[in-house]
């Protein structure tokens, strides 16, 4: 009889069951892997505004991550509830001064702003049971002041002066506050004397209610933001926006660059990234008519064509709003620099309608000019680096002047530029 040959069968059985193992296991690992990405997406919701703000996507801006040969990375703050990073100012301001007293519940929040602050107090201010007014230079863009008066703010539009003046806008909205903590005390008074009007009484009318007649006797007292000079501008993000970056690169990060107004930005994060790594460079990028540049660069806050002491009296200005100052602030002086680049008012608009174009970032004009100083950081550094900046807002804020071509030509900034050749890169 003639051995059975079953080396064959074996082999179609061992292969066929080699094939069913590994389909079991594609389909569990599948399913597993499908599983966790499930979960994953499942996130509990967020309670209300306030608890929306932050942890902003960090984005890869592809465009400029090619041109350069280095990742260039944008933090979306255009991606928060009230559509700027100022939102982390605004939280952490009205939450520190409700916490310590110095606002009371029904209180109204007073800010001097160009905007994007006054816009992220009034987003917020409502959802911690406050108020906002708002003191507004009135060469601001007009779409500014017509979401401010949208979300319910109270809003005075003044001319621009020198922060020296009195009735800088800055100073105007400290003085707001002011008056409405008098006004508060008044009132408590009153309600002790049989419920009558004690300055009726009196017949006199306090020089506040005659200045803003009726606006700040609503309120239970005020509180200024001081954006400038409060450094819990400085901690908001110190404790969140650094913290993000460096969790979000896996602490693969080379660089950081950003413009400063307030200087809370740029300080915040550079403070943190040092502390986690010395390595990391900051820098600060300044637009023109700003003294940061030459502080950072050569200690001294005039320019090269003031170093003679012939200081101009109006200096040339820029039309990117929100960043570029002549004053040290206290946010500022917190910041760990490294250096300091400087950009134009065409290139952030050349370079806004590039990122619009190639990348589909509808970009404000301090977010094009960081972007600005992104290039400069990755041109400095060479290829292979990682560099982080601040996509500050949007452009649904500049349509009046920053996107308007009747605008740009009256200063020459129409943009002509078909790549990147505006910051020499071919």
């Amino acid at each position: 009889m003639a051995p059975v040959r079953t080396t064959g069968a074996i082999v179609a059985s061992t292969a066929a069951i080699s094939i069913s193992m590994a389909i079991f296991s594609y389909f569990l690992f599948f399913k597993k892997t499908n599983s966790t990405l499930h979960s994953n997406k499942k996130k509990k919701p967020r309670s209300g505004v306030v608890d929306a703000i932050g942890n902003t996507p960090l984005i890869r801006i592809n465009s400029l991550s090619e041109a350069t040969g280095c990742e260039i990375l944008g933090k979306c703050e255009f991606l928060n509830p009230g559509g700027s990073v100022k939102d982390r100012v605004a939280l952490k301001v009205i939450e520190e001064a409700l916490e310590s007293g110095d606002l009371a519940p029904g209180g109204v929040v007073t800010e001097g702003s160009a905007g994007s602050t006054a816009i992220s107090l009034a987003t917020v201010a409502p959802a911690l049971g406050c108020k906002c007014h708002v003191v507004i230079p009135d060469d601001a863009a007009i779409e500014k002041s017509q979401i401010l008066e949208a979300l319910g703010a109270t809003v005075e539009r003044v001319r621009p002066v020198s922060i020296t003046h009195r009735d800088h806008y800055v100073n105007i909205a400290r003085r707001r506050a002011l008056e409405a903590n008098e006004l508060a005390a008044k009132d408590k008074k009153v309600s002790q004397v049989d419920g009558k009007d004690q300055d009726q009484m009196d017949g006199c009318v306090p020089d506040s209610e005659k200045e803003n007649p009726g606006f700040l006797s609503h309120y239970n007292g005020g509180f200024f933001a001081d954006q400038f000079e409060n450094l819990a501008n400085f901690r908001a993000h110190y404790e969140g926006t650094g913290p993000e970056i460096w969790e979000q690169t896996d602490g693969n990060v080379d660089a950081f660059v950003a413009a400063a107004g307030t200087g809370g930005t740029v300080a915040g994060v550079s403070t943190f990234l040092q502390e986690k790594s010395p390595k990391i460079k900051c820098f600060l990028m300044d637009p023109p008519g700003s003294g940061l540049f030459n502080k950072v660069t050569r200690g001294v806050m005039y320019t090269k064509e003031e170093a003679e002491g012939r200081r101009l009296k109006n200096p040339f200005d820029t039309i990117t709003e929100g960043i570029g100052i002549n004053r040290l602030t206290k946010n500022f002086m917190m910041a760990k620099l490294d250096g300091a680049f400087q950009g134009t008012d065409k290139e952030a608009v050349e370079m806004s309608r590039f990122l619009l174009k190639n990348d589909g970032l509808f970009l404000g004009s301090s977010s094009a000019m960081n972007c600005v100083g992104a290039v400069r950081v990755a041109k400095a550094l060479g290829p292979g680096h990682t560099i982080v900046t601040i996509l500050c807002d949007n452009g649904m804020r500049h349509l009046s002047k920053f996107y308007d071509p009747k605008y740009l030509a009256q200063y020459g900034l129409t943009p002509t530029a078909t790549g990147l050749e505006f910051m020499s890169i071919k």
